[in-house]
């Protein structure tokens, strides 16, 4: 069939010698269009044709088929692409009309031209050897240089920095030996200064001419997105207070650290740090304060270490070092400067607070065997060392894990016991020396534990104290206490209850709102309760303390300075507190009536006591002959195991009407 008739029947039958064309994803019958929409004939193609046509992908390319139109046989030739992902369209034309199909293909390739022109990314084509064949409008745009001006040029050596470029041409040609597509970052110098871009690369073969393979790269500018990935690194690793390396942070630097010394004798040591007393600091004087005491403290810290050695901040007020190729007399050389060097105050604008740490030593694999049991061991032998007293430190042994357990199971016991009313009180009487009417109790709480049974205070009253347990620990004290003195008012007993407070509850200055809503749920007026400080309570505040007591006062309650004589209390302190009661401590009471330098020391504190109008109690007594010199010297009351010992409040009913009998028939 010669050209003519394949043009004139195509002509004959859509007034065109180029219809359109278009084939669906579920039919293989392919329509031919005079106009785009409506169809005028459909060929039914074999499979075979109609795969071959649904090869095509989004880019323009052409297919030859021989198809049959009313019986007339004709070698079409289809110009097109995949539109939509299930449709094929584009023009057909007569294979031998030469004029049509070349149209069709400058018609596909001139769109093809435009996307890649007008594309919202770089477009750059290179040959194996790295030089630009192709620039596109965006390029142009960024680069600030025309495509004439860069074509047949090196990409290297015009838009990378020197290393970058090297590295990228070394790289190319095992690129181009592989033939697959990848992906590559590189800064570009772009009008605006070094850009990075995310370049897309992928190797097509030249169409015509020399069988030759370029590689097509498509860029998209993502400076951006890694500088905001860079910062929420920064912000997921970094302590936002101090600077420092964060526990995510640390946590990594020693896995990588033991990674790198396995197999080796060098190895990974830590510093826990835990500074003393700094809730106190941040309690009294506020957070902006405890802001610039942690990050003077950071800085301090850093100061003492050596090049190399890593300063983390875990948070709160924990600190950790990591010391490679560290060895145990290393790390307590430098436990002891920093421990040095935090005796010296900080002076924080005109204020100047000292504070010290506990630290902990564990090294690696001696104290453990990875990241967790490595950090567990220095941790624990930091509270060890909190527990011998702060500002020291200790070096971890498997013994301390026992000291550990305990402190763990005292975390959760005391917790489950202040709320499942484990707790107790029991009373012991203070009796006057003089008539032997029981002037008060004192309450002494006890914790009834379902696995241990009865435990004394000593053994859980400082875990409380360190752990903030005091605080809700102490409130309930006041309101079983306040509870218990309304149930003996309304027996007819009149019973002063005297309840212990300690430094660190003072440092809530709500302690007097909770002391008066104990008293008001109860019931009790007038107020029945008395308190005992000891004498720590007024070394770091006294002016707080002493406006605390004067509150409690004005409520009713009396003050008791417990322990009196074992601290630091001045003559001159003494007279300033607004004290009722001082508490002779059973160190002086023990053996007074043969010990002279303990008869000396209470006499004169007898004394002082009547001068400043302050009744006197003495603890401990329990002989005959103590409670004999103790009533010649003017002491007014003595409690002790002579008189009895702590009961439960039935008990002490029972012990109080066994006492008033026997006064009766003496």
């Amino acid at each position: 069939m010669d050209n003519d008739l394949d043009y004139s029947i195509l002509y004959e039958y859509f007034g065109t010698s180029s219809p359109y064309w278009r084939l669906a994803g579920d039919s293989n019958a392919l329509s031919l269009e005079a106009q785009r929409g409506s169809t005028n004939l459909s060929i039914a193609l074999s499979a075979a044709q109609a795969g071959e046509v649904r090869g095509m992908t989004g880019v323009t390319s052409h297919r030859v088929l021989d198809v049959s139109i009313v019986g007339e046989p004709l070698r079409l030739h289809l110009v097109g692409r995949k539109v939509n992902p299930t449709q094929w369209a584009g023009t057909a034309s007569a294979y031998d009309d030469t004029v049509s199909v070349a149209r069709d293909l400058v018609h596909g390739l001139s769109f093809a031209e435009q996307v890649v022109s007008e594309v919202n990314s770089l477009v750059v084509i290179l040959d194996r050897h790295g030089r630009v064949q192709r620039f596109n409008r965006l390029c142009e745009e960024v680069t600030g240089m025309r495509e004439e001006d860069v074509i047949g040029k090196s990409a290297f050596e015009l838009f990378m920095s020197a290393e970058q470029g090297q590295a990228s041409s070394r790289n190319i040609s095992s690129f181009y030996n592989s033939g697959e597509p990848y992906e590559v970052e590189r800064y570009i110098n772009t009008v605006n200064g070094p850009r990075l871009f995310l370049f897309r690369n992928k190797f097509v073969q030249s169409g015509s001419g020399v069988d030759e393979q370029f590689l097509i790269c498509s860029g998209t500018d993502i400076t951006e997105e890694r500088n905001a990935q860079r910062r929420l690194s920064e912000l997921a690793n970094t302590d936002g207070l101090t600077g420092l390396p964060n526990r995510n942070a640390i946590h990594e630097k020693i896995k990588t650290a033991i990674a790198a010394q396995a197999g080796e004798s060098n190895r990974v040591g830590i510093l826990f740090l835990d500074l003393d007393n700094f809730k106190k600091v941040n309690d009294h004087y506020g957070h902006v304060v405890g802001d610039r005491l942690i990050r003077d403290v950071a800085s301090l810290i850093q100061s003492c270490l050596g090049e190399g050695d890593t300063l983390a901040r875990l948070g709160g007020d924990e600190f950790v070092v990591v010391i490679e190729k560290s060895t145990i007399e290393l790390l307590e050389a430098t436990a002891q400067r920093i421990l040095d060097r935090l005796r010296t105050p900080f002076h924080l604008g005109l204020m100047e607070i000292y504070t010290g740490c506990s630290i902990g030593i564990a090294l690696y694999p001696d104290h453990g065997d990875g990241l967790e049991s490595l950090i567990r061991s220095a941790d624990t032998a930091m509270y060890v060392a909190k527990d011998a007293g702060k500002r020291t430190y200790r070096v971890f042994s498997p013994d301390m894990n026992k000291k550990v357990a305990e402190y763990m199971w005292l975390d959760t016991n005391l917790r489950k016991a202040l709320d499942e009313q484990q707790l107790v009180l029991y009373y012991q009487p203070a009796v006057s020396l003089a008539t032997g009417v029981v002037h008060g109790v004192e309450a002494l709480i006890r914790w009834k534990s379902p696995e241990r049974g009865l435990i004394p205070p000593t053994e859980f009253i400082r875990y409380a104290e360190e752990s903030g347990l005091i605080g809700p620990l102490g409130r309930w004290v006041m309101q079983a206490a306040a509870n218990q003195a309304m149930r003996w008012k309304a027996k007819g007993l009149n019973i002063r209850i005297s309840i212990n407070v300690s430094a660190r509850q003072l440092c809530d200055t709500d302690i007097v709102n909770h002391f008066s809503h104990a008293l008001d749920v109860a019931g009790l007026q007038p107020c029945l309760l008395d308190l005992e400080l000891t004498e720590s309570c007024f070394i770091e505040d006294e002016a707080t303390a002493i406006g605390l007591i004067k509150r409690f006062r004005q409520l009713g309650a009396k003050v008791h300075l417990d322990d009196f004589g074992t601290g630091y209390s001045s003559l001159s302190q003494l007279a300033r507190i607004p004290l009722d009661v001082i508490k002779l401590d059973r160190s002086f009471v023990s053996g007074i009536d043969t010990n002279t330098k303990s008869q000396a020391l209470v006499r004169s504190m007898a004394a002082i006591a009547q001068e400043l109008r302050f009744a006197v109690i003495a603890e401990g007594v329990e002989t005959r002959a103590e409670a004999d010199f103790l009533k010649q010297v003017g002491v007014d009351y003595a409690q002790g195991f002579l008189y009895g010992k702590p009961m439960t409040a039935e008990e002490f009913e029972v012990w109080l009407s066994e006492q008033r009998r026997l006064r009766l028939i003496a």
